[in-house]
């Protein structure tokens, strides 16, 4: 009868499956996004079509400058916290939205002698120019990731295209004012739509706590 041997190696211990770690904890940064984007946006389109402030003067620049520096920063946090909740397209809006901004705020800022050595060179309106007309392909890159959010987060990405892309136009092409004006007044509706989507958020966000519901429809309202 033969004999049978089983092997002396231990078997192999079956690791335990690994799982996706959803931190359900972590409160909804949207709200706070849509709203410093509303607001910067807003701020910065009242400039450019000389709104309330008026439009060039150097008082306004600078605190144009310190607006748009302080709503980047909160915006990249924001976007720093869409990543932890795993919301690639949210985050990547806020975060590189937040890093414009900044950088805009950087240059209107007297304190880095940025604007003023551009205005005596004459090189100031091409240089904005430059930076609109990149940040609006990429504002095309992100509206393309949009389509498959929320509604009001693609269409606020939309009237944020043609308004970037107007002043683009109208930098490059020697700080056309009339063109400069309407991209400005889009910058404008890009606020209003961005504070509709938070509003939209936020009430979503309450459940069935929150005292008013915006009728718009799943699709449109909700922004996690």
């Amino acid at each position: 009868m033969a004999q049978q041997y089983q092997s002396s190696t231990p078997p192999t211990p079956i690791q335990p499956r690994r799982e996706e770690v959803v931190h359900a904890d972590v409160a909804s940064p949207a709200p706070l996004g849509l709203n410093v984007l509303a607001f910067a946006t807003a701020i910065f389109g009242c400039y450019y079509t000389g709104f309330i402030v008026p439009y060039e003067s150097a008082g306004t620049r600078t605190a144009l400058g310190a607006v748009l520096l302080v709503s980047g920063i909160v915006l990249v946090l924001s976007g720093m916290w869409e990543y932890r909740k795993n919301y690639m397209v949210h985050a990547t809006v806020f975060t590189s939205y937040g890093g414009f901004l900044a950088l805009l705020g950087v240059i209107f800022m007297p304190n880095f002698n940025i604007t003023s050595s551009l205005i005596s060179s004459g090189d100031l309106p091409y240089v904005l120019g430059l930076i609109f007309l990149c940040w609006t392909i990429f504002t095309g890159v992100l509206f393309l990731g949009t389509l498959r959010t929320s509604a009001s987060m693609t269409a606020t990405m939309v009237v944020m295209f043609a308004a970037y892309l107007l002043l683009t136009i109208g930098q490059i092409g020697g700080n056309n004012v009339i063109l400069v004006h309407i991209g400005g007044w889009l910058a404008i509706a890009t606020s209003i739509v961005s504070w509709l989507a938070a509003a939209a958020s936020i009430l979503s966000t309450s459940g069935s706590q929150a005292p008013i519901r915006l009728p718009l429809g799943r699709r449109l309202a909700v922004v996690e």
